[in-house]
């Protein structure tokens, strides 16, 4: 089986995310760019990224602030959200082969369904397929969700391929003792590998990994 973290493997939403975020917290008197927003919250919980700004800023968000903040990042996604390149047919061609495809992603489930809904990906996982990281316990870094998925979709972690974007998916997928693909076309290679990764470039890459062409 084949995991794909959702965010920025097979929709382009790192950017906008970490955009929204980073005015909104500019606005609030905590100064930061979009680099700074990525290096800092990018593959957090939500949960965890108000309490790293509430920490940084030294004072409590305005009550109801993390939720303008999905409101806002939503009206991005709907105006400018944009699958990964080759995404679509990289799918395609996994699932063709006969092997099994899921995502397992940090976010809410709702965020992955609007999100491959406005890409035209969600076509391709039915919903049993679809995994966050609300579900369990622990998110990544630990490796909850991708057991978690493995053991829902009657797969062994040994048997699995995960392809992440951020060290905190790599560390989650390596503790889950499955084989890790870091995807870092717009990520920290350095990082990526660090992390247990073996590193690629393009989507169009992945098939030759997967040993499929």
């Amino acid at each position: 089986m084949v995991i794909f973290d959702c965010d920025g493997v097979l929709v382009d939403s790192e950017t906008l995310s970490n955009g929204v975020l980073a005015t909104m917290l500019s606005s609030e008197g905590l100064p930061t760019t979009l680099a700074q927003a990525r290096r800092d919250y990018q593959g957090l919980l939500l949960g965890e990224i108000l309490d790293r700004a509430q920490a940084r800023l030294g004072r409590p968000l305005p009550e109801g602030w993390l939720a303008r903040y999905e409101r806002e990042r939503t009206d991005a996604f709907r105006r400018e959200l944009q699958p990964v390149p080759g995404a679509s047919e990289l799918i395609r061609q996994i699932a063709a082969a006969g092997v099994k495809v899921c995502v397992a992603s940090q976010g809410k489930l709702e965020k992955t369904q609007l999100s491959l809904d406005l890409t035209g990906l969600r076509e391709l996982f039915p919903d049993r397929a679809l995994f966050s990281a609300h579900s369990v316990a622990r998110g990544k870094p630990y490796p909850d969700l991708f057991l978690h998925a493995a053991s829902i979709m009657g797969a062994q972690p040994r048997d699995c391929v995960v392809v992440e974007d951020t060290p905190s998916g790599v560390t989650a997928a390596v503790s889950a003792g499955m084989h890790v693909l870091g995807y870092a076309a717009d990520s920290d290679e350095t990082a990526l590998r660090l992390a247990g990764a073996k590193v690629f470039h393009s989507l169009d890459a992945l098939p030759q990994l997967l040993g499929l062409a």
